[in-house]
Parts: structure tokens; sequence; C-alpha cells
């Protein structure tokens, strides 16, 4: 994990799974997953708030969404709500870390927090499943924070 994989909006690309899978190439294993090398290698600013942010993110003026002075926008309060139920993650949670900690202790926090139990490698935020050993991690509800 390195600090280019950390999207503007909180989301951690390393642990996503279109991210990963280009990563172990399941395309020639025969997957079909999309591909995706992450939101600020591919200069695209947020894959998810896009266009829906008047501040400057897809413009480059803003680094990380804690920084914007509408934070945490409603865009984001709507993201963040379908990654809490549906992903096991907070991205508004994620920000805070990273404005309280940086992003080097958010990134080492990650690395135990998506931490294969079988192999070390990433598990998939969005799947729970680890590409290298293909293991599924069950993650139960966290708890979080914010609100």
């Amino acid at each position: 994990m390195e600090p280019n994989l950390i999207a503007p909006c909180g989301m951690n690309c390393a642990v996503c799974a279109a991210y990963l899978a280009l990563q172990y190439d399941v395309r020639s294993k025969g997957g079909k997953m999309a591909y995706c090398k992450g939101c600020r290698p591919r200069n695209k600013q947020c894959a998810f708030i896009k266009k829906r942010c008047p501040h400057g993110l897809l413009e480059g003026k803003i680094e990380y969404c804690y920084k914007c002075r509408d934070f945490p926008c409603v865009n984001l309060q709507k993201l963040d709500k379908r990654y809490r139920a549906n992903y096991r993650t907070s991205l508004i949670e994620n920000l805070i870390f990273i404005r309280d900690e940086g992003v080097d202790a958010f990134i080492q926090s990650e690395e135990v927090k998506w931490r294969c139990h079988e192999c070390g490698e990433t598990i998939s935020c969005h799947n729970g499943i680890c590409y290298n050993c293909h293991s599924e991690k069950l993650v139960g509800k966290p708890q979080y924070h914010w609100e």
C-alpha cells in the first residue's frame, strides 16, 4: 500500500477488488473482473464523487475531502453510508484518521486491517477475498464513530 493509492474521498484503492484483480491478473486465469490501477494513478481524482464536487476536487485543488469546508458533504455521506453497509469500511472515518494521524499511519493500520490471515497478502474490502490464496475473510459489522 502506498499514499498515491488513497483517493481523495478516503477510499484505499489498494483494497479495491478491481485494483487487486489487476495486480493478480485475474483475467488471465479466466476471471471476468474489471481492472483499475487506482484513482490517483489514473488521474481521476475520485471515481465516486466525480463531477458532483463543486469545490475543486476534479481540478486537483483538494488533496483529501477532509480539507474541504463542507466535509463531510452530502455526496461523501451517501458514499460512506454505502461503504459502511456493504464493504466494511467508512470513508469518512478513513479521512478523519488521515487528518488526525497522517497518511502513513493510515496505511499502516490498513495493512493490518486488510491482511489475509492465511498468506499475509491484501484482502479486498469489496468481497473479502484474498486474490493471492483465495481465502475469504468474514468480517463482523464494525463500529463507526464519526456519526
